[in-house]
C-alpha cells in the first residue's frame, strides 16, 4: 500500500471512531413531568425536584432530560398529555394529585412517582404505603387528622372562644369527606363551632364568602386540594378584603399574602420525589419503594398581613413559627 493511501485510510478511520463511540453511548434517560397547573405555580417545587435528582448524580440536560407537560388547570388535557409522554418513551413520569389518575390510566408498566396531598391508599393510587406494588410510588405531604386539629387550634388562638370559625372546602377534592370528618371531630374536641361552606369553582367564591360574613364568622380555615392551591391568590385576596383571619395548609398561601399556614412542606416532598426518580433510573422498582410520608412540618406566619388586619399575633404563637414573613 502506498504511503499516501495509508494516511488517507488512517484519517478516514480516525474520523469514524468518534461517530462509532457516540453510537455506542447509552441514550440520555427522559423523565416526564405531568402537572395539572402551571410552571409558575410549581416554581419552588421544581427547584426542589431538581435538587433531589442532583443528590443522586442526575443533572438536567447533562445526563437526564425532562419533558414537561402543564395542563394550566384544564384537567381534560391530562389524558392526552400522559399519552404524549408515553409516546416519547419516558423512563418515569412525575405527577401531582390531579394528574396521577391520568398517568395511572395511561400505563400500568411505566414507573410513576406521585407527589400527593391526599391519602394515596384511600384514593387508589397504591395498594399499601409500605409495599405499593405495581408501577407507582411517591411522596405524601399530608399528615392526617392531627394536622387539621392543629390548624383549627392555631386559628382559635387568634379569636374569641365563642366565635364561629368558617371552613371552606372544595366538594370536588378527593379527600373532602375525610377532611370534613376530621374537622368536625377536631372542632368537637376543643368545643368550637364551625360553619362549613363549599366552593367547587371560581364562581362559587363570592357566594361562599358572603355566607361566611352573614354568619358572623371572623376566621376561615381553607381546606386542601389542587383547585384551592391554584386559586390561592384569589382566596388570599378575598380573605383580606373581608378582614378574615385565615389559615391554610400550605406555605405558598402565606407567600401570596395569606395570614398563616401549617402543614407538610411541598418543596421537601418534591425534593424527595426527585430522589425516588433517581433511584428508579438506577434500577429500583417503584413497587418496592415505600410511599414516603411527610417528615417536615412548618408553621409560617405573615406579619405584614397581621398588621394590615390589625391583629397582634400572640408571642407564644410567633415563638413556635418556623418562619415569619415580614
Amino acid at each position: 500500500m502506498r504511503r499516501r493511501e495509508f494516511i488517507t485510510l488512517l484519517g478516514g478511520a480516525a474520523a469514524a471512531w468518534p461517530l462509532a463511540a457516540r453510537a455506542q453511548q447509552p441514550a440520555m434517560p427522559v423523565v416526564g413531568f405531568l402537572d395539572s397547573v402551571s410552571p409558575e405555580t410549581r416554581r419552588d417545587a421544581l427547584v426542589a425536584f431538581r435538587q433531589g435528582l442532583n443528590e443522586l448524580g442526575y443533572f438536567e440536560n447533562q445526563n437526564v432530560a425532562i419533558e414537561y407537560r402543564w395542563a394550566q388547570s384544564q384537567l381534560q388535557r391530562l389524558p392526552e398529555m400522559a399519552a404524549e409522554l408515553l409516546r416519547r418513551q419516558v423512563a418515569v413520569i412525575v405527577v401531582n394529585n390531579a394528574s396521577a389518575r391520568a398517568a395511572q390510566n395511561a400505563s400500568s408498566t411505566t414507573p410513576i412517582v406521585f407527589v400527593s396531598g391526599a391519602d394515596p391508599v384511600r384514593t387508589g393510587l397504591v395498594a399499601s404505603l409500605n409495599r405499593p406494588g405495581g408501577n407507582m410510588t411517591g411522596v405524601s405531604y399530608v399528615g392526617g387528622g392531627d394536622l387539621v386539629a392543629k390548624r383549627l387550634g392555631l386559628l382559635h388562638e387568634l379569636i374569641p372562644k365563642d366565635a364561629i370559625t368558617a371552613v371552606l372546602l372544595d366538594p370536588n377534592y378527593v379527600e373532602v369527606q375525610a377532611e370534613l370528618a376530621e374537622l368536625e371531630a377536631a372542632a368537637g374536641a376543643i368545643g368550637r363551632r364551625i360553619l362549613v361552606v363549599k366552593a367547587g369553582s371560581e364562581r362559587d367564591f363570592d357566594h361562599a364568602f358572603s355566607t361566611i360574613l352573614k354568619a358572623g364568622a371572623g376566621a376561615v380555615l381553607v381546606g386542601g386540594g389542587g383547585f384551592f392551591n391554584n386559586q390561592r391568590r384569589r382566596l388570599v385576596a378575598l380573605a383580606a378584603r373581608h378582614a378574615l383571619f385565615a389559615i391554610y395548609n400550605l406555605r405558598e398561601f402565606v407567600e401570596a399574602g395569606g395570614l398563616m399556614s401549617y402543614g407538610g412542606s411541598t418543596a421537601d416532598a418534591y425534593r424527595r420525589a426527585g430522589i425516588y426518580v433517581a433511584r428508579i433510573l438506577k434500577g429500583s422498582s417503584p413497587g418496592d419503594l415505600p410511599v414516603e410520608l411527610p417528615t417536615k412540618f412548618e408553621l409560617v406566619v405573615n406579619l405584614a398581613t397581621s398588621k394590615a388586619l390589625g391583629l397582634e399575633i400572640p408571642p407564644t404563637l410567633l415563638a413556635r413559627a418556623d418562619e415569619v414573613i415580614e
